[in-house]
């Protein structure tokens, strides 16, 4: 496996032309791809910043359940203004035309790819393909989240830096800035690059484009904290804080996940020879640039993320690509095949899977024309489902007889105690024997909680979605203790998972009680726990105020009202609160712990 001491070949057009015709070739057939992911989100920035263009990301949205304020997305504003621009071209969310325009991304990155490849290796050819084979450059760049926006405009960051054109290589790199904050690694990448081969007669000269992304991130806090009131960055850190995004387990199992994925960019068994090659050259400066390159990036990578994903990488497959592509052609050519096999039944795969909630969307829109459908699900489903004017199921949400809830159990988030009925049920479960997280599957290839593979390799299912109809609820208690077993039937939103004799409740806990015959007074017995930030309690009956107290101090308290009648044949009784607190890992907004509430 010695690598080959041979002039580096100029490269040629017509090899430019076949890459990007291959690039094509990727993605031509998936131009129909569904909307997945983390689509929905940039198409929800989108959709505002239609209205106000200067701040797509300040809008709120729905996250597990929770209302968020999207200031707090981990990604600056310019894949959603690309998103909003073709949403006013094309009227609406369009899957061809947009993926088409969506696929010149992919080509810059090619480019960019190749001009590196003809630079830092001996076989450009074989780097370019390496890099095209990439299971995260295949099958990621078929969707329209952020990351090959921000790849393409990294590579031409990098590409044109290297080749000394330094003001043309400032356009791309404010533009990675404004994609994703991880363009702040071109800082220490660059300088590492102007230090083993000075690009310029005087050094000090390129400080102001190796700063470029810092000022351009800079710019964007201080402008939107100026103009909207808040930093994204510090709202972020707030979100990092609620959900424990950053607490140790998390960041140990994603940076575990991200060492694995490491040794997949390329085909597994090239990493260890091509890593020899790397120890034999290590004083070679461009060897020692490709290597702080890989070392720099995964380094802020695991420092970063949380969640392991694969296309967390796609910064750092470049330098991987160029130092695996040193090792002889009968390696690399079965390697590639062999890669670039997997990738392609990775995609399509994903394909079918996101499909299928389109289609389930299409199939259950006449079975709920003319009735509010809630969405308890994420990703591609609440897409589609909003597109033909679901709502979000929030844990607050009062839903009601009649009502439809549109249910993922891959990414279910809302515990819905009212009675339902199952209307039209679906199985995803891709024929294809990959998977990249599914319900059967311990992939970690998009979230590491859900294993350490690096993909699965199964039939198994991914998502099973259901349609239910809510019911008319019979209330048979009118007093109800929160360990009854009436409990769940007659919880209606804002009450959660019975622990022990008790229940937390959101700012705002409905139950469904029985009325009774003559005037009672209502009552609800419940804790302020020393974490509450909880003070002022009111209860309410069928949405009228009959009786409110400010407590002092945590305790447990009873508040009780004078003699009252419900309106109907259904009391509904609600205790509310006035500030919420949450228990990082514990997503949920929580206000008192409850033991009971009805009439006495």
């Amino acid at each position: 496996m010695e690598t080959v001491t041979e002039p580096r070949p100029s490269g040629s057009g017509a090899a430019l032309f076949a890459l990007l015709a291959l690039v094509l070739l990727l993605r031509l057939p998936l131009l129909n791809q569904a909307i997945q992911g983390d689509d929905h989100t940039y198409v929800t920035e989108a959709a505002h910043a239609l209205t106000d263009p200067l701040h797509p990301m300040h809008v709120t949205d729905v996250f597990l359940g929770n209302l968020v304020d999207l200031r707090g997305h981990s990604h600056p504003p310019l894949n959603a203004w690309i998103l909003a621009v073709l949403i006013a071209v094309f009227g609406e969310v369009r899957e061809v035309p947009f993926h088409a325009f969506y696929t010149v991304f992919s080509l810059i990155a090619a480019a960019s790819m190749w001009s590196l490849a003809r630079r830092f290796s001996p076989r450009p050819v074989w780097a370019t393909l390496l890099f095209l084979a990439v299971p995260a450059f295949v099958v990621n760049g078929n969707s329209f989240e952020s990351d090959l926006p921000f790849l393409a405009f990294w590579m031409a960051s990098i590409a044109l830096f290297v080749s000394g054109r330094f003001a043309l290589a400032v356009i791309p790199m404010v533009l990675a800035s404004l994609t994703s904050y991880q363009a702040i690694f071109l800082v220490p990448i660059l300088f590492v690059y102007a230090r083993l081969r000075p690009p310029a007669p005087n050094p000090r000269s390129l400080i102001p484009v190796l700063l470029t992304p810092l000022l351009t991130i800079a710019a964007f806090q201080i402008f939107e904290r100026l103009t909207t009131g808040a930093a994204p960055a510090a709202v972020l850190s707030g979100y990092f804080s609620t959900y424990g995004f950053q607490r140790l387990s998390a960041k140990l199992a994603s940076a575990l996940m991200l060492f694995i994925h490491s040794w997949f960019i390329v085909f597994p068994a090239l990493v260890p020879p091509a890593a020899i090659l790397v120890w034999r050259k290590r004083h070679d400066p461009d060897t020692r640039f490709l290597s702080a390159w890989i070392a720099i990036f995964l380094a802020g990578a695991v420092a970063v993320f949380f969640a392991g994903s694969a296309r967390y990488l796609l910064p750092m497959a470049a330098p991987v690509c160029l130092l695996a592509s040193r090792l002889r052609p009968r390696w690399l050519a079965p390697a590639f095949a062999l890669q670039f096999a997997c990738s392609i039944g990775l995609a399509a795969m994903n394909y079918q899977h996101w499909d299928a909630y389109r289609q389930f969307a299409r199939r259950i829109q006449p079975l709920t024309a003319g009735h509010r459908v809630w969405i308890d699900g994420e990703w591609g489903l609440r897409s589609y489902l909003e597109m033909q004017g679901g709502l979000p199921l929030l844990r607050t949400t009062h839903v009601r007889p009649g009502e439809f809830i549109a249910s993922s159990a891959l990414a279910h988030a809302v515990d819905v105690t009212a009675p339902t009925a199952p209307v039209a049920t679906a199985v995803i479960q891709p024929s294809i024997p990959f998977r990249i997280l599914g319900l059967e599957s311990r992939s970690g290839f998009s979230d590491v909680t859900r294993g350490f593979f690096p993909f699965g390799i199964s039939t198994g299912v991914i998502d099973r979605l259901t349609l239910l109809r809510i019911a008319e609820r019979h209330p048979i208690l009118e007093y109800l203790p929160m360990n009854a077993p009436e409990a769940a039937d007659q919880i209606v939103s804002g009450v959660y998972a019975l622990e022990g004799a008790f229940r937390w409740t959101a700012a705002q806990a409905v139950i469904a009680l029985k009325p009774p015959t003559a005037p009672r007074p209502l009552s609800a017995s419940f804790t302020i726990h020393p974490n509450s930030p909880a003070r002022r309690v009111r209860l309410l009956l069928d949405g009228r105020e009959v009786a409110a107290q400010t407590y002092p101090a945590p305790g447990a308290y009873t508040l009780t009202s004078p003699p009252v009648r419900p309106a109907g044949p259904v009391a509904m009784a609600t205790l509310e609160s006035d500030r919420t607190f949450t228990a990082p890992p514990d997503t949920r907004s929580l206000a008192l712990v409850l033991t009971g509430l009805g009439f006495r």
